[in-house]
């Protein structure tokens, strides 16, 4: 079940292309925790799963990994992902390893 949407553009020139970032409710696994998740780039939809011993820790897990695809991303590289306006950021967290590649807001979550 789809708990949370983002939806991002890809601005390439005058093309403008919607892409989704969609979270799923954490769920039971064999052992712990997962939450999926979806980002649908144009390449075609990505579709992965953070874990984690709980529901919460498996969440914040997963909105982390979608924070470092994001910024590690050819498409923010490029600078032609956006979300509400150019150079805001994504609103997603990431590890501080790679804080360093947030631009707008996001340097400050």
């Amino acid at each position: 079940m789809i708990i949370a949407t983002r939806q991002l553009t890809l601005r390439d020139g005058d093309a403008i292309r919607e892409i989704p970032v969609c979270i799923h409710a954490p769920e039971k696994a064999e052992v712990d925790w997962i939450c999926r998740y979806e980002i649908g780039w144009p390449a075609g939809k990505v579709e992965r799963w953070a874990g984690g011993v709980d529901a919460v820790q498996a969440l914040i897990s997963a909105l982390h990994i979608i924070g470092a695809e994001l910024y590690t991303s050819t498409q923010h590289e490029s600078d032609q992902l956006v979300w509400l306006s150019p150079n805001r950021g994504y609103g997603f967290p990431v590890a501080q390893s790679i804080r360093d590649l947030l631009v707008g807001e996001d340097k400050f979550l």
